[in-house]
C-alpha cells in the first residue's frame, strides 16, 4: 500500500497510541457533537478505525471505504463483528497482553471478599480493634471449589492461579475444552457445586443475564461470585435480591450493569468488595495493550493481515 490511509480514531483514547500511528496514518477524531454531519462529508475514504470504545452501527454503517478496526481492550460487544465480516472488515481486538492482570484482579476480589479486606481495614481504622477486640473470624480460602464461567485465555489463567490456593477447579462454557479441569454443561449445577463463581465469559445478548436467581441461588448462601467480565452477564436486581435475602454469601465485583452506576444497595453491603472496573487497569497492560492496537493497524499497512484478530473475521486475515 503506498497511499497513507484515512484512520478514525474513536476516543478518548492514550495520547501514546495516537502519536504512533500518526506516522503511518491521517488521523481524525470522531467528534462528540455533530457526528452525522462529520461522517457525511468524511466517512468515505476512511479505511481504519482505532477505537477505545466499540463503534456503533451507524457510524460503521456510514464508512463505506473500511478495511479494518482495531479495538482496545480483549472484549468485543460494542463492535457487530459478524456485521463487519459480512462487509469483508477485519476487526483486531487486545487479547493475551491481559491475562495476568485480569486474573490477578480477580484473585484480589477473591480474597478480599473471602477474608473480608475491606470491612477488616475499617475496623482497625476506626479505632474498633482496640475498643471491641480481635475482628470475627472470616473463611479460608484454601481447598475451594472454583467455578469458572468461560474458559478462554483469561479464564484459564484464572484457573492455574486458583490450583495455587489448592482449588479444585471446575467450569462451564458452551463446549467443553481440553483441559484437565472438570466440564459442566449445566450452569446452575456448576453454581451448586462451587464456592466461588468466577464469571470471565464475553458481554453480549447471547450471555445477557446469564447469571440469573437460580444461578445465584444454586451458588448459595456461603457462597461467593466474582464478576471481572461485563457487568450484563449478571441479573444485577437478582444479585442484590440474592445477597439481601441471604441466598448468596458475598460478592466481589469489578464491572456493573450501568457504569460507571452502582446501585446503592450495592453499595451499603458490608458482603460486597466493589472495584470501578480496573480488571487490567496497570500502567504496564494498558501499554501493551495501547501498542497491540497500533500494531494491528501497521501490520494491516504493511501487509493486508491483523495480528490479534476476532474469531468473527479470522476467515478474512490472509
Amino acid at each position: 500500500m503506498t497511499d497513507t490511509p484515512r484512520l478514525l480514531f474513536i476516543g478518548p483514547g492514550m495520547p501514546a497510541v495516537r502519536t504512533r500511528l500518526a506516522k503511518s496514518f491521517d488521523v481524525v477524531d470522531l467528534p462528540a457533537d455533530g457526528t452525522e454531519a462529520f461522517l457525511a462529508e468524511h466517512g468515505a475514504g476512511i479505511k481504519t478505525v482505532a477505537t477505545f470504545r466499540g463503534i456503533a452501527p451507524d457510524v460503521m454503517a456510514a464508512l463505506p471505504d473500511l478495511k479494518v478496526i482495531s479495538s482496545f481492550g480483549v472484549g468485543y460487544d460494542s463492535i457487530d463483528a459478524n456485521e463487519a465480516a459480512r462487509r469483508g472488515i477485519l476487526v483486531g481486538h487486545t487479547p493475551d497482553v491481559l491475562n495476568d492482570e485480569v486474573a490477578d484482579t480477580t484473585i484480589m476480589l477473591w480474597l478480599a471478599a473471602s477474608k473480608k479486606l475491606v470491612q477488616a481495614d475499617a475496623w482497625a481504622r476506626s479505632g474498633a480493634w482496640e475498643r471491641e477486640g480481635n475482628y470475627p473470624l472470616t473463611k479460608s480460602v484454601r481447598n475451594r471449589t472454583v467455578g469458572i464461567l468461560g474458559l478462554g485465555r483469561i479464564g484459564q489463567t484464572i484457573a492455574s492461579m486458583a490450583e495455587m490456593f489448592d482449588a479444585k477447579v471446575i467450569y462451564h462454557t458452551r463446549t467443553e475444552k481440553d483441559v484437565a479441569y472438570t466440564y459442566y454443561g449445566d450452569l446452575v449445577e456448576m453454581a451448586r457445586d462451587a464456592d466461588v463463581l468466577v464469571v470471565i465469559t464475553p458481554g453480549g445478548a447471547a450471555t445477557q443475564h446469564l447469571v440469573n436467581a437460580e444461578v445465584l441461588s444454586a451458588l448459595g448462601s456461603e457462597g461467593i461470585l466474582i464478576n471481572v467480565a461485563r457487568g450484563s452477564v449478571v441479573d444485577e436486581v437478582a444479585l442484590i435480591a440474592a445477597l439481601e435475602e441471604g441466598r448468596l454469601g458475598g460478592a466481589g465485583l469489578d464491572v456493573f450493569e450501568s457504569e460507571p452506576h452502582i446501585p446503592d444497595a450495592l453499595k451499603a453491603m458490608d458482603n460486597v468488595v466493589l472495584a470501578p472496573h480496573i480488571g487490567s487497569a496497570t500502567v504496564e497492560t494498558r501499554d501493551a495493550m495501547g501498542a497491540l492496537v497500533c500494531e494491528n493497524l501497521e501490520q494491516w499497512f504493511s501487509g493486508g493481515t491483523i495480528k490479534a484478530c476476532v474469531p468473527e473475521c479470522q476467515h478474512l486475515n490472509g
